[in-house]
Parts: C-alpha cells; structure tokens; sequence
C-alpha cells in the first residue's frame, strides 16, 4: 500500500453509465452492468495505494423517481453483485458498509447487504462504503430528527449544539471527512451527495464515463492531489509556515 498523499477518503459520483450503453448502442441498464468492472477496479486500486475509505454513490434518494424498470434491474443488480464480490472483499481486505435510508430498500437487497458487512466486518485495509438510497439533505434531516428527540426529552440542551454535535449524529459518525470527491461524467455538480463530510474536500471532474474510469485513472486523480493546497480557511502563507 502506497498512500503517499495523506487521503483517508475518497468520494466518487459514479456518473454517466446510462449515457455510456446510449453511445454503445444498448438500454441504460446494460450501462450499469459495464459499471461494475468500474467499480470493482477502483476498489482494488483503493486498496493497493492505502486510502482507507472510499464512498460510492450507488443509488440516491431521487433515484427512485427513474422508470420502475431500471430500477428495479438496479435493485437486483445490487443484490447479485454483492453477493458475488463478498470473495473477492475477503481477499483483498475490504470491508463494506453501507449508508442512507437502508429501509426503503427492498428486503432482499437489505438482507444481502447486511450479510456483506458481518462477513467483511473484520477487514482492516480499505472501508468500501456505498451510499444507497442516499442523499446529503436526507441525512441531514434524519441528524436533525435524532437531535431535536434528544432535545425534547431532556437530553441535550439546545444551547449546546455545536458542529460536533451534528458530526455525532450522522449516519456513520465514525468515517473521517471527504479529502477528494471524484465525479465522472464530465457534469460540474455535487448532486446533493455528502454535503456536510464534503466541506472541504478537493473537487476533481472527470470527463471519462464511469464505465471506462479504472483505478489508473484514480491514480492519476490522486497524483494531481498532491500538488493541490488545502487551506481550509487559513491563507496560502500560514499553511505554508505550518
């Protein structure tokens, strides 16, 4: 493992399957199909240069406005492709967990992830996290619910709400913020992914399709990083000096 750049996160908006199958002649579907080999390259690319968590936005809140069609062959592609990959984790580490409205999935997709994440609970080098059902405002509304009961019923003062008190009350309050969020695709937009973790992270758009995108590609993204300033509110000269 080669993580020369300091990312503990990675975020990626895995944009464009569906334009992808149009160019090539095929249904959007057979777009999200060729999306796999995407998504199984960049994970292992993860794990070889030591980013200890990649994101995935696998399937959003919004999604389920597509033609019940489509997502309904997502629903069953989801739950055939983690079945499949669960060796694969194993072999290489992996651990997956998954994060957003987790019940609005169907059963058997639900059961499939669960059975995932206590297989590869013990991986150590790479956390795979796909974002399913999922949207930033979503989580941000559930964080706020979970706060105000606590509130209600005695156990937080509001007085004493801080940023640390939303970062604890996040689905996974555990995973560092984002330090790169990649979208393919070629579009210029965060599309309402991770909106609190994504703060401050490095913004890359790539013109490639996510079918196409490879783990050399994320290699290249992650070269680019290095020569990158984060300043995180300070000036060029203080974090210079640091």
């Amino acid at each position: 493992m080669d993580n020369n750049h300091n990312i503990k996160h990675v975020a990626i908006i895995m944009d464009g399957n569906g334009r992808w199958a149009q160019q090539h002649g095929h249904e959007r579907t057979f777009g999200h199909e060729q999306g796999v080999e995407a998504v199984r390259s960049v994970t292992e690319g993860a794990t070889e240069m030591g980013i200890p968590y990649l994101t995935l936005y696998t399937f959003s809140t919004e999604n389920w406005n597509r033609p019940k069609e489509e997502v309904d062959m997502l629903m069953r592609l989801l739950t055939r492709v983690i079945a499949k990959e669960v060796d694969t984790f194993m072999k290489n580490g992996v651990r997956l967990l998954t994060t957003g409205r987790l019940d609005t999935l169907p059963e058997d997709c639900q059961r499939s992830m669960r059975e995932a994440e206590e297989l590869t609970a013990n991986n150590k080098n790479t956390t795979l996290i796909l974002a399913l059902s999922y949207s930033g405002r979503s989580e941000l509304v559930d964080t706020a619910k979970q706060i105000a009961r606590k509130a209600a019923n005695g156990q937080l003062n509001p007085d004493d709400i801080d940023e640390s008190t939303i970062q604890q009350h996040l689905y996974h309050p555990e995973i560092p913020d984002v330090d790169l969020l990649i979208r393919t695709g070629g579009d210029l937009r965060v599309s309402n992914f991770l909106l609190w973790e994504i703060a401050y992270a490095e913004l890359f758009f790539s013109p490639i399709m996510w079918p196409d995108f490879r783990k050399e590609h994320l290699r290249e993204i992650l070269d680019q990083f290095t020569h990158r300033e984060r300043r995180f509110g300070k000036t060029g000269e203080q974090v210079r000096a640091h």
